[in-house]
């Protein structure tokens, strides 16, 4: 059985099924068993500890167990059972509503959150309930910093699990309810043109720098050719700004392919963004973190 779809091991059903309690703990100390949290495990190497986000899944997994039956998987957890990308957002805690007035509380592994919830806003995902994407897109950016709200609220919209409709309902179901003004802020800046997590993160970037707006996915011709479409264009002062995440490559590689060939690629298809008159500025995820330097080779080609 493959790895992601490896039950968990509980501790119940493992000395229900014979294992005694010295062995489950010898098993830990040598490492056969992995613990995702107390009393639940998983197989040494199982890969979904490897990555935060998946690991998550598996803690979610194991807290449903645990949590009041009316408690619905919310906010940053909702968001992983939905698929869509979270950064910069702690997976440590297992995020859960009750709609009730008060009880909030925050354990080591789950957080219980109070709050009105009506049934419209619950859907099921792989038999757990939870929030629905826009109840979860407005909590969590109710609740993070709008780089964080940003990325996830592009990518719900690129991919159809939101629109402007369903997230303004559950701003307005909303209001009163802590961190609704930055909710609505991100969820106003929000845009499913943005293609990636970096190019969501470029965007915040490009608005705390004082840059003007870009028009995202541009598509550039030169005479009946079209050279392609790039990540962000301010077209009427001829600059096109790239985000080149190493992922990038790998999704432009044809069969066949190693990845220098397409780096190469790129680096023609530069070449005829030039010639075709446009000014290129580039950069990556070490620049998202000290924007200045890119911010500043932008004005000066968005000026020259």
């Amino acid at each position: 059985m493959d790895d992601d779809q490896a039950p968990l091991l509980l501790r119940p059903a493992l000395l229900a099924a014979g294992f005694s309690a010295g062995e489950l703990r010898r098993d830990r100390r040598r490492g056969s068993l992995a613990v995702v949290r107390r009393g639940a495990y998983v197989r040494a190497g199982d890969r979904r500890l490897e990555d935060p986000v998946t690991r998550h899944a598996l803690l979610i997994a194991a807290e449903v167990r645990r949590v009041a039956p009316s408690a619905v998987v919310s906010h940053v957890s909702a968001a992983v059972l939905h698929g869509l990308p979270v950064w910069g957002v702690s997976l440590d805690q297992v995020h859960v509503t009750r709609a009730r007035p008060s009880g909030a509380r925050a354990g080591r592994t789950v957080s219980v959150h109070s709050a009105p919830l009506a049934s419209a806003q619950i859907t099921c995902v792989d038999g757990v309930a939870t929030t629905c994407p826009a109840r979860t897109v407005v909590d969590l950016a109710r609740t993070v910093l709008l780089e964080s709200a940003v990325v996830t609220i592009d990518a719900a919209l690129r991919r159809g699990l939101v629109t402007r409709a369903t997230l303004d309902d559950a701003l307005r179901r909303a209001i009163g309810w802590p961190g609704v003004p930055a909710a609505r802020t991100a969820v106003a800046f929000g845009d499913g043109l943005a293609a990636s997590v970096g190019e969501s993160r470029s965007r915040v970037a490009l608005e705390r720098h004082g840059l003007p707006a870009p028009t995202l996915q541009w598509e550039v011709w030169h005479g009946a050719e079209l050279i392609g479409r790039v990540d962000f264009a301010w077209p009427e002062r001829g600059t096109v700004g790239e985000f080149d995440g190493r992922i990038k490559y790998g999704r432009l590689l044809r069969p066949g392919q190693e990845p220098g060939d397409a780096v190469f690629d790129e680096k023609l298809r530069e070449d005829k963004l030039r010639a075709a008159g446009l000014r290129v500025v580039r950069w990556v995820w070490k620049d998202l973190a000290a924007f200045a330097g890119v911010a500043n080779r932008l004005r000066d080609a968005l000026d020259a």
